[in-house]
């Protein structure tokens, strides 16, 4: 397995786009699945250069063939927020259990100038490899919807 850093759209391999990378987050994610256009606008946060927005990403490949993948947005915060959100880590379906996932989170861990953050539903079995990567359940999440 490779593991790709990726900070840039220029730094994307030959083999991906933003589009396909978009896609294949959408379907390798459900029933937790976001829509598309939402993780592209998520993409583009991550690799953009414009200030305030950043972060990266991290891909789980075998030759050109995407296997995994996750999505750092940075906050530009400290201490009360901390400096990262885990926004999407995703595995193919079939390869899920191998691995693969706990090497992407070890990557992004690396990789992370600072704290981390995620939010998770509370039947989402990726919450045990969260929980075995050391991440806590310290706070409750709660949300207003101007909709």
């Amino acid at each position: 397995m490779k593991y790709t850093h990726v900070e840039t759209r220029k730094n994307l391999p030959e083999w991906v786009t933003i589009e396909s990378l978009a896609e294949f987050l959408h379907s390798t994610m459900k029933p937790y699945e976001d829509r598309v256009a939402d993780i592209r606008r998520a993409l583009d946060y991550a690799l953009s250069s414009n200030p305030g927005e950043g972060g990266f990403i991290v891909l789980a490949s075998r030759n050109t063939t995407l296997e995994g993948a996750a999505v750092i947005l940075d906050t530009g915060m400290s201490g009360y927020i901390p400096e990262h959100v885990l926004l999407f880590i995703a595995v193919r379906p079939e390869l899920r259990g191998q691995g693969i996932g706990g090497q992407l989170m070890d990557r992004v861990k690396q990789q992370s100038s600072g704290d981390i953050k995620l939010h998770v539903e509370h039947d989402n079995p990726a919450r045990r490899l969260y929980e075995r990567q050391g991440f806590t359940s310290k706070y409750l999440e709660m949300r207003w919807s101007s909709k």
